[in-house]
């Protein structure tokens, strides 16, 4: 799981460590693909007790391989284990209208998260079921 999140958000997007990896790592519930034939890890995503979905992250060669449906499937199974009602997210600017579309609601004002302006936005877990996302940071 580190080691994605690391290639990704850490070397990619350039998003500081001590941020990255944060107090709610502990807290949160875990998803982790690995590939079928080497068995290395190749996406990851976390979801919080609060319904928050976050780090979800794919390395760069299986990104168009609708690997982070299975990390959201994932996920979304979590949800409903823990009878959430609603799942949200922390979404970049550019993805606000995208997530519209698939039933997340925007809530409250643009804030500043890891330098990136987001929005936070919701949907209803019955909602989000059958629609297929790329989550980010």
């Amino acid at each position: 799981m580190k080691n994605v999140r690391e290639k990704v958000f850490v070397c990619e997007w350039r998003i500081p460590r001590k941020i990255e990896f944060d107090q709610k790592d502990p807290l949160a519930y875990h998803m982790l693909v690995c590939d079928d034939g080497t068995q290395e890890p190749i996406a990851t995503g976390r979801i919080l007790p609060t319904g928050e979905i976050s780090r979800v992250a794919v390395l760069m060669h299986f990104r168009n391989k609708d690997v982070d449906k299975l990390v959201l499937d994932g996920l979304l199974k979590v949800a409903r284990e823990l009878k959430l009602r609603e799942v949200f997210i922390h979404s970049p600017l550019d993805s606000v209208d995208y997530f519209r579309k698939h039933h997340f609601n925007v809530v409250g004002s643009v804030f500043m998260e890891a330098g990136i302006p987001r929005q936070r936005m919701a949907c209803p877990i019955e909602n989000v079921s059958d629609a297929h996302y790329y989550l980010s940071h």
